[in-house]
C-alpha cells in the first residue's frame, strides 16, 4: 500500500501501489506543464469523498511499499482524460489491457 502525503504539515492518503504509481504520472505531467488540478479521493471502506487541490506550490511526495510496476497506458489515458475534466482527476476502475 503506498501513500500520498501533501500539504504542509502533510495529509497522508493510503492508496495501492499500482494505483498511486499511475495517478503520480498523471500528477506529475500535470505538474510539469504548470497546470493545477483538482484530484477526488474516495475511501472505499467509509465512502468518505474528499477533494484536493493539486498546485506546484504545495509539497507533494509518494510512497511507495513495492518497485514501480507495469504501466497499463490504457488506464493512464483514461486517468488522464478524467484530470483534464471539469470535475477533475478521479480514480476510475484499471480496464484490461487488449489481447495481443
Amino acid at each position: 500500500m503506498g501513500t500520498l502525503h501533501y500539504g504542509s504539515p502533510p495529509a497522508s492518503f493510503s492508496i495501492d501501489d499500482r494505483t498511486l504509481a499511475h495517478v503520480e504520472l498523471v500528477i506529475m505531467a500535470k505538474l510539469r506543464r504548470r497546470e493545477n488540478l483538482s484530484f477526488a479521493l474516495v475511501d472505499e471502506k467509509t465512502s468518505l469523498r474528499q477533494a484536493l487541490w493539486i498546485s506546484s506550490v504545495t509539497p507533494l511526495r509518494f510512497e511507495y511499499d513495492a518497485p514501480m510496476p507495469e504501466i497499463n497506458r490504457l488506464w493512464l489515458h483514461e486517468l488522464v482524460d478524467t484530470a483534464n475534466s471539469s470535475s477533475g482527476l478521479r480514480i476510475v476502475p484499471e480496464p484490461e489491457p487488449p489481447a495481443r
